[in-house]
């Protein structure tokens, strides 16, 4: 550090200032030390000066004196808070002071609450005594409660009220510090719907997230006239053939090619403590099914479509297997709860929900419920075992059914869908889409540890993890400062690390919505959830910061245009299928909430608990669930079991809690600096290398070391083919003229120049004269087809193409300049004026040589002159070839 000198301190003496010192300089030219703001702080993931800040609200016109302390938040978060003395009279608002210190700081630097004084507590040496301070009155946000002032403030926050469940919301509340993340705002969005007839699109409640921004919000797409575009869900007649939605479609046109498949079976289970009422319970059935015309549809064909047919109400049945008394009875559960689960269901027939009860002991029993996916979601789970809970304690209680009918019911939905996502509204969707997905790669080629097939086993297994409170707590403070929900951030970090497991900067990532975009939809049981595909772009090496802020740009148009079914998507982007992998994406990812005031349903006094998860069947190579508890999140990765081993995926889990951790300590990171490696890991690599010592000749290319044994031995054998020998001399003479040749068309190093011959001693003449003029060969298999020699040709952009008058039909008549082996002036034909070898360095390439393609599109994997050399070396070390 360099110190300055000052002789004109206020305080009297001359004083050593130095860089980082905080000062305040007088009309006189006289300067005040007011302290150091090098001692930086750690929050939310940022390393703070909280003179720095100091200093900034120090200069604003109406304060005096500011100082800046962080203290911890409702949530044991570290946070700033700003005290100031304002100067003079001047009125001084929390408002204010942010909008002034966001034109001069970072985000990141702006204080969470601020607390005005009429002056600073000092200590008895004059000094600011923090101690003192008075704690900033109001909720984590540090803004005190506001009172709604206007009918329209009243009406958004009783909505937020009852989505996140408080007593009160103020107006200058943050809807994202409440607790509120995209389920949520979806829900908020809906109700506003219902409430005020306007469109409020979703991305408005991340860019004015309290509720008095979002007021404003609204009151300009009134005036602009922008209310509901899509007209209310009504209830049609029975009395014609009612149409299916879009996603039933799909899973019945899969159940008629794949008859007596279980992959969209969804078992459930739950342990039952307590005294149970078994007739109750088969009772509360009988409500639940009778309520939602789900639980009774069936499927069959109408002129050449599927449509849904509703049959009454009738009782259900629930078997009772008795396994009180056994020494193994939870073993023997487990097992049939396994059993069941992949049981399969007949559309046409059904009923496409099942329950059985097995009875363990007096009061111990497990319920199994069973559901085919095309009458049922996850969100359909909940509001079944809502519903037979409240059926049940009614029951008990001798009172009547205390859920009314349903307004509307899921095929009502189904047909106001068909008729809604059409013409205009449909090709708006059709077109974002596209222009979202347009070039996306179709396959994520991360590696597995067997390969994919045609027809391979779609059993699932998973690996449990988690992620540590204090880890959890950074990712959401790192996703408030980003504007982001903990979704978008740790997508953000799947993405990434799925790019870097790939080796690709393009990412497709597959994640589920709930679909109920309207509040009437809430309550049903139906098959509304649809799968939206978010394109990750890696490219340009962004900072965590930017990449957060990238993915959350991608979600929330993808929110905005959720309606579309992902079955349409496919229809319109995948032009053709694949057996082996899924379309447009083959991994997911989801969070689950389990919100603050969660309450397990129970039945009557009996106790309601998960019974352990059936192992099911994958969907998709790779499925990352996580669920946040409000501490701490819980994570499973499922995977294809016939794909990967357990010991990768643990791997894999490892690395994302690796790549989070470094994400949440330094967001301004780039994804190059990342290593995923833990000390373990580390270790091993740095072992695995340490093998002895191996010298290697200081030639530098491989066409060297063979020039070297030429000059030794120039009438030894060097190429047999057959009954055609080449000797060493005979080989650099025909190497050394091709060369020439490919010097006169421009080749040198760097230059890719494609080889097209059959295997034999003329090809490696080929080889070894591209080496010698300094170019990197291409090699082409003449027996491949013509459109893969022509992309091969294009795509590693080879200036020269050596080949035989024999093979020109397979290669494009436009391309390359031809150089023939055979055509008397061709390779073996002197140069007139011989042109200067080029040097070549060990790192220019060598050869290009692209992979089959099988999965995807080839790709060149470029080798340079160096590695060729050390690995021709290895292997004749290790082969011990003479």
């Amino acid at each position: 550090e360099r110190y300055v000198p000052d002789p004109f301190d206020a305080r009297g003496g001359a004083r050593l200032y130095r860089t980082g010192d905080r000062v305040r300089r007088f009309p006189d030219g006289t300067l005040e030390f007011l302290g150091r703001i090098d001692q930086q702080v750690k929050v939310r993931g940022y390393r703070i000066e909280p003179g720095e800040i100091e200093a900034v609200l120090a200069a604003h016109p109406a304060v005096g004196e500011a100082v800046v302390v962080v203290c911890e938040d409702a949530t044991g978060e570290k946070c700033l808070v700003g005290y100031v003395v304002p100067e003079g009279r001047e009125e001084v608002g929390s408002a204010g002071l942010r909008a002034y210190l966001r034109e001069r700081v970072p985000e990141y630097m702006v204080p969470g609450a601020f607390v005005v004084l009429e002056a600073l507590p000092l200590t008895a040496h004059g000094k600011v005594d923090r101690r003192a301070l008075p704690a900033p009155e109001g909720r984590a946000s540090g803004v005190g409660y506001v009172a709604p002032r206007t009918e329209m403030e009243e009406v958004v926050a009783g909505i937020w009220a009852e989505v996140l469940h408080l007593e009160r919301v103020g107006v200058q509340d943050s809807f994202f510090e409440l607790g509120g993340h995209s389920l949520l705002a979806m829900q908020v969005v809906s109700r506003i719907r219902r409430a005020v007839g306007v469109e409020v699109p979703l991305r408005t409640l991340f860019e004015a997230p309290t509720v008095a921004e979002l007021v404003d919000r609204i009151e300009a797409l009134q005036g602009n006239g922008a209310f509901a575009s899509a007209p209310p869900i009504e209830r049609v007649p029975r009395t014609k053939p009612l149409p299916v939605s879009f996603a039933q479609q799909r899973l019945w046109l899969v159940d008629q090619l794949e008859p007596g498949s279980a992959t969209y079976n969804m078992p459930f289970a739950l342990r039952l403590r307590g005294v149970l009422e078994v007739e109750v319970l088969r009772r509360s059935l009988d409500a639940l099914v009778e309520r939602h015309e789900a639980l009774r549809t069936t499927f069959a064909e109408h002129d050449g479509t599927s449509v849904q047919v509703i049959h009454a109400s009738a009782p259900v049945t629930l078997p009772v297997v008795e396994l009180w008394g056994l020494s193994d009875a939870e073993l023997v559960a487990r097992r049939l709860a396994g059993f069941e689960a992949l049981r399969p269901f007949d559309l046409e027939r059904g009923p496409l929900l099942r329950s059985t009860l097995l009875r363990l002991g007096e009061e111990d029993h497990v319920l199994l419920f069973t559901l085919h996916h095309v009458v049922s979601d996850g969100w359909s789970m909940d509001v079944l075992v809502r519903e037979v809970s409240v059926h049940y304690g009614a029951l008990l209680r001798g009172e009547d059914a205390p859920h009314p009918e349903l307004a509307i019911q899921y095929a009502d939905y189904a047909v106001w869908q068909r008729d809604w996502l059409s013409g205009e509204v449909l090709q708006t969707r059709l077109e974002y889409w596209k222009t979202q997905l347009t070039g996306a790669p179709p396959l994520l080629e991360i590696a597995t540890d067997h390969p994919r097939t045609s027809v391979q086993s779609a059993r699932a297994a998973s690996h449990e993890f988690r992620l540590e409170p204090e880890l959890t707590r950074e990712l959401r403070a790192l996703s408030r400062r980003e504007g982001a929900t903990l979704f978008m951030t740790v997508l953000a970090g799947w993405q990434a690390l799925l790019g870097r497991h790939a080796g690709q900067e393009d990412v497709v990532v597959g994640s589920p919505v709930a679909g109920r975009t309207r509040v009437e939809l809430e309550g049903l049981i139906g098959f509304f959830v649809n799968l939206l595909a978010l394109r990750g772009e890696l490219g340009g090496d962004p900072t965590w910061s930017e990449l957060v802020r990238r993915v959350r740009e991608t979600a929330l148009g993808a929110y905005a245009h959720q309606e579309l079914p992902f079955e349409r998507l496919v229809e319109e982007l995948v032009t053709e299928r694949s057996l082996t992998h899924t379309p447009l994406f083959q991994v997911t990812f989801s969070l689950d909430r389990v919100p603050s005031d969660y309450r397990a349903p129970t039945l009557g006094e009996v106790r309601l608990e998960p019974f352990g998860a059936a192992e099911g069947v994958a969907q998709f190579d790779l499925n990352l669930t996580l669920t946040d508890s409000g501490e701490a999140v819980a994570g499973v990765l499922s995977y294809r079991a016939v794909l990967f081993e357990p010991q990768t995926i643990a791997r894999l889990a490892a690395h994302l809690t690796t790549l989070l951790q470094a994400m949440a300590a330094d967001p301004r990171q780039r994804l190059s600096q990342l290593s995923l490696l833990g000390a373990h890991e580390r270790e091993q690599v740095l072992a695995s290398g340490r093998g002895p010592a191996a010298t290697y000749p200081r030639i530098r290319c491989i066409h060297e070391v063979i020039a070297a044994r030429a000059a030794h031995t120039l009438e030894a054998v060097a190429v047999v083919s057959g009954a055609e020998t080449l000797t060493y001399a005979q080989l650099e003479a025909r190497a050394d003229r091709l060369a020439c040749r490919l010097r006169s068309l421009g080749v040198g190093p760097e230059v890719r120049v494609a080889v097209c011959l059959e295997r034999s001693a003329t090809l490696a003449v080929a080889l070894l004269g591209v080496l010698r003029a300094g170019g990197a060969f291409v090699p082409l298999d003449p027996t491949y087809p013509a459109e893969r020699l022509a992309f091969l040709l294009c795509d590693s952009a080879a200036r020269v193409v050596v080949t035989r008058s024999g093979l020109l039909e397979g290669l494009p008549t436009e391309g390359p300049q031809q150089l023939l082996v055979d055509d008397g002036r061709g390779a073996d034909a002197p140069v007139a004026e011989p042109v200067g070898v080029p040097e070549v360095d060990p790192q220019n390439l060598a050869y290009v040589i692209y992979t089959s393609g099988s999965t995807g599109t080839p790709k060149g994997v470029m080798v340079s002159h160096r590695s060729l050399l050390c690995y021709a070396e290895a292997m004749r070390e290790r082969l011990e070839l003479g």
